[in-house]
């Protein structure tokens, strides 16, 4: 399923602006499937993005120029994805059985009840899923994204001269690289964490089909500044000991008790996601598919997976698209994960519905 906000089979490029790094894919259709041609990453200033927001255009602008001159990337246009729950909402309804143009036509009046922000506040975009167990009655999909916030990042892009074609939904973009990635199994119900330095996108997928996405701002930079805190190392530094990296002051033992403490809030996160697909769906995840910088971090897909009673896997974002050699493949493996949402992106076109 591919969601679009609003904005020929032109190829962009995947942009994932998250609050610490910028990810960037670009791929190349071919008749077998797909083919890398860039991936890399970017950081970002901090407290540039919170919450899925831009909070400094300026420096936001100014990044996105000096990644794409310093790269050397040609490509201008791009496709994006929204995140943040105060931002975007992303809720599955029962609506009447009609056609999608009826509901296009209704969409706004059906949605209102079920948006937390004014309706005039927000565009908003569907999905029918299919029909549901009661006669007459369909399951669709709702997104809406606060107008401010698209706007601003529009903005934003075009200031740093690229063209922004697809405002996707981060969670969405999630669930496209699964499908370019994996075996869909009938009726397995999988979630996907993306989990960065401070946002959490989940999607639930059931045989392929999204049906649960959220956003909730439990993040890794819990675990930088526990680290921080205890040890009084600067930001850079404690972020250096959370990838495994000791410092001359700090060993990884040392380390290892003070980040596990720190983990549990992000464990406690997503322990409430799932219990509330349970609630909701009355069956249980069977496994966790994990991207973001969390992803990284040593034990720590273990230790959700000891948290949880599940079984978690790191995402291999990269798994069905062919690497040319000019990529270091030790490098495409150790990083691969943080490109998950942008690998979602990439494979989106501009006459996407």
């Amino acid at each position: 399923m591919q969601l679009r906000l609003g904005l020929g089979r032109r190829r962009v490029l995947g942009l994932d602006i998250g609050s610490s790094l910028i990810k960037a894919v670009e791929l190349r259709e071919q008749k077998s499937g797909y083919e890398l041609q860039f991936f890399d990453t970017y950081p970002l200033p901090h407290d540039v993005i919170v919450d899925g927001a831009v909070m400094d255009s300026i420096r936001l602008s100014e990044t996105l120029r000096e990644f794409f001159s310093k790269k050397k990337i040609k490509t201008k246009d791009v496709s994006i994805a929204l995140a943040g729950h105060s931002s975007v909402m992303v809720k599955r309804i029962p609506l009447p059985e009609m056609s999608e143009e009826e509901l296009s036509e209704s969409i706004r009046f059906e949605a209102e009840q079920y948006i937390p922000f004014p309706i005039d506040e927000v565009n908003i975009d569907f999905q029918i899923l299919g029909p549901r167990p009661e006669a007459g009655q369909m399951d669709v999909m709702i997104v809406a994204a606060k107008k401010d916030v698209m706007n601003e990042y529009i903005t934003v892009l075009k200031d740093a001269g690229l063209n922004p074609v697809v405002v996707d939904v981060a969670a969405f973009a999630l669930s496209n690289m699964y499908e370019l990635n994996y075996e869909i199994e009938p009726n397995r119900v999988v979630a996907l964490f993306n989990i960065g330095a401070s946002t959490m996108n989940m999607c639930v997928i059931v045989g392929g089909i999204p049906v649960l996405a959220r956003d909730s701002s439990a993040g890794s930079n819990t675990i930088t500044e526990a680290l921080q805190r205890e040890f009084h190392l600067s930001y850079e530094d404690a972020e250096r000991l959370k990838k495994g990296v000791a410092l001359q002051t700090v060993s990884l033992e040392d380390a290892e008790p003070v980040m596990v403490s720190a983990s549990e809030e992000i464990f406690q996160e997503v322990s409430r996601s799932i219990e509330y697909y349970r609630s909701q769906a009355g069956e249980d995840v069977q496994e966790i598919i994990l991207s973001g910088g969390t992803a990284l971090m040593k034990n720590f897909p273990q230790a959700l997976s000891d948290r949880l009673g599940v079984e978690v896997r790191v995402a291999e974002p990269f798994r069905n698209i062919k690497i040319p050699k000019k990529f270091d493949p030790l490098l495409i493996d150790e990083i691969g994960p943080l490109a998950a949402v942008a690998v979602g992106l990439a494979i989106r076109r501009p006459d996407d519905r």
